[in-house]
C-alpha cells in the first residue's frame, strides 16, 4: 500500500478506534497514536505541528496542560536497555487544533479537520444529551450553531476582503453540492421566495454546512487570505474537500438528503402557540 492509498484508507472510525476512556470516564487520545493515524512518520515532525497547537490554545485563553497532558515513558530499546518515550494525552479539543495545524496537503488531515471540528462544536452539551435529542431538537441546535458560525465567518470574510457576500456563500455552497448555488438548493427543496434554506436543513446536513461554515473561516485567517477573489476560491475549495470527505467515509450527499416536512420557523411558530394555549 503506498502513502495515498494509506491515507485514502482513514475514516473516523480510526480516531474512534484510538480514543481512550480513563477511569472518570473522560475520553483522551495519545499523539504517538495521532501521529500514525495522521500519517506522520516522525515525532520530531510531529512535534512542530504540536507546538504549533499548543500555541494556537494558548493564544485562546485556554491552559495547555489541561489538553496537552506530557505523559512520557519508558521504551525498550535493547535487550536491557531503555529510554524515554515522549507522547501527550490530548483532548478532543487538542486533537481539533493539532488538525487545524496540520499539513493541508494530506487529504487525512482534511478528515481529521471535519471529525474533530463538529466533535468540538458539540462540547456545549456532552455526546449523551446530543445523541438523546430529537432529530427537530437538534436541528435546532445545529442551526444556532451555523448561525453563529456564519457571523463569525462573515467578519473573517469582510477582513478578507469581501465585498460581495452573497458570491462568497455561493462559492462555498457550489463547492459542498456539486455546482449549486442558494438558490439552486432552494428551489431544489421547493422552497418559497427568499425562505431561508438552512431553516429547512435535517440536523445532517447543518452538520456538512457547520464543517464548511467552521473550516473556511479557520483557512481564511490561516493562510491570510487577503482577496475577494481567494476568499471565494477558498470557500468553494473547503466545501468540495468536505464533499469528498463525505464521499470517502460512504455518506450520504448534501443534496439528496431529505429536507425536513416543516421548516425551523414553522416548528417556532407552532411551538409559541402551543406555550399560549396552556
Amino acid at each position: 500500500m503506498n502513502k495515498l492509498e494509506k491515507n485514502e484508507s482513514y475514516n473516523n472510525k480510526t480516531f474512534e478506534d484510538i480514543k481512550h476512556i480513563d477511569e472518570n470516564g473522560i475520553e483522551f487520545w495519545y499523539a504517538r497514536e495521532l501521529m500514525n493515524c495522521l500519517n506522520y512518520s516522525k515525532w520530531s515532525n510531529f512535534k512542530k505541528v504540536i507546538s504549533k497547537a499548543m500555541e494556537s490554545c494558548k493564544n485562546s485563553d485556554m491552559s495547555v496542560f489541561d489538553h496537552f497532558a506530557d505523559v512520557g515513558k519508558m521504551v525498550q530499546i535493547g535487550s536491557e536497555a531503555q529510554r524515554e518515550q515522549q507522547d501527550y494525552k490530548l483532548t478532543r479539543y487538542a486533537c481539533y487544533l493539532i488538525a487545524q495545524n496540520g499539513d493541508s496537503r494530506k487529504k487525512v488531515i482534511a478528515l481529521a479537520q471535519t471529525y474533530f471540528a463538529v466533535q468540538t462544536r458539540k462540547q456545549e452539551i456532552n455526546e449523551k444529551e446530543y445523541s438523546e435529542l430529537t432529530e427537530d431538537e437538534k436541528r435546532f441546535y445545529q442551526r444556532n450553531l451555523t448561525r453563529k458560525g456564519n457571523y463569525s465567518l462573515n467578519q473573517t470574510a469582510k477582513n478578507a476582503g469581501v465585498k460581495n457576500f452573497d458570491r462568497f456563500h455561493n462559492s462555498g455552497y457550489k463547492g459542498l453540492y456539486n455546482g449549486e448555488t442558494a438558490d439552486d438548493i432552494a428551489k431544489r427543496k421547493g422552497l418559497r421566495y427568499r425562505e431561508d434554506i438552512l431553516d429547512n436543513m435535517g440536523s445532517e446536513e447543518l452538520a456538512a454546512n457547520l464543517f464548511r461554515i467552521t473550516q473556511t473561516e479557520s483557512r481564511l485567517k490561516k493562510d491570510n487570505i487577503c482577496s475577494e477573489k481567494e476568499a471565494n476560491k477558498t470557500h468553494y475549495n473547503i466545501g468540495k474537500n468536505i464533499r469528498e470527505v463525505i464521499a470517502k467515509n460512504g455518506g450520504t450527499m448534501p443534496e439528496e438528503l431529505p429536507t425536513p416536512k416543516k421548516s425551523l420557523k414553522q416548528l417556532e411558530k407552532e411551538n409559541k402557540k402551543s406555550l399560549k394555549n396552556k
